[in-house]
């Protein structure tokens, strides 16, 4: 695992955005490259430097393919909490991104299981996901899975703890009845099974989050720790997200990022 910290959330949007270009840049199959997508407020920065590259005519997205994380069950595309409008907002509406290659999940099935069954099948019928870009919650779970899910699930229903529905609140009127009370959400063995997983971690409230998924076990508790088994994996942070690491940690990982770009 390679943690690299950066001074401000500034910074490390920078980097990651940097990152997640170099790799699109390189990619030279045939098959476009596959790129996982999260939602929230740490990727927002991310995506605005993607787009500055885009429109500075330094990147393409003509032949990449996206798959979100997840979405609310129950909500509409076209409702503005949803998360397929969220990456419209943020991203697509912006990039040369084909609308056929943005995959994600509907909220509004009739099916959910099917849904998702589908999600995984379209997944591996292109190969799979080349890096996985995503970020955590105050209690270290990744896209929707909360503590305790198992680390080998994949891609399904998932009920949300009452935490996360009040953490979320604040995008439905300060009203926890209004928020969500499921939603869809590739499993955590489908985020460890991308060539690379990238993680964006802000702030001093995730700082709990960080230490658990770098220093902590490996345990469906925190399911961000399962990124200790991934052989690529990356954790790009800000210095407010490093208050509780230990300092012998942290001097580890500037250390060892000294001499390295990207």
């Amino acid at each position: 695992m390679r943690v690299v910290i950066q001074e401000n959330y500034d910074k490390m949007s920078k980097w990651a955005a940097e990152y997640i270009a170099s790799k699109i840049k390189a990619h030279k199959e045939e098959r476009p490259f596959v790129l996982g997508l999260a939602t929230g407020s740490s990727p927002i920065g991310v995506y605005n430097e993607l787009v500055k590259m885009y429109k500075a005519g330094e990147l393409s997205f003509k032949n990449v393919v996206t798959f979100n994380m997840d979405e609310y069950l129950g909500l509409p595309r076209e409702h503005d909490q949803s998360y397929w409008y969220f990456m419209h907002y943020y991203l697509f509406d912006h990039v040369d991104i084909p609308a056929e290659n943005v995959n994600i999940l509907n909220g509004m099935c009739e099916d959910p299981e099917e849904e998702c069954a589908q999600y995984e099948a379209k997944i591996a019928a292109i190969g799979g996901i080349d890096l996985f870009l995503g970020g955590i919650g105050q209690d270290g779970h990744i896209a929707f899975n909360e503590p305790y899910t198992s680390l080998t699930s994949r891609t399904g229903v998932r009920v949300l703890t009452t935490d996360t529905r009040i953490v979320n609140s604040r995008f439905f009127d300060n009203d926890v009845d209004k928020t969500p009370e499921k939603a869809l959400s590739v499993g955590v063995e489908t985020v460890t099974d991308a060539k690379e997983v990238l993680l964006v971690i802000n702030g001093h409230n995730k700082a709990a989050a960080l230490a658990a998924t770098v220093e902590g076990p490996v345990s469906a508790k925190v399911t961000c720790s399962a990124l200790q088994m991934h052989k690529n994996a990356i954790i790009a942070c800000d210095e407010p997200a490093c208050g509780e690491l230990k300092v012998d940690t942290y001097k580890y990982f500037l250390d060892i990022e000294k001499s390295q770009r990207l």
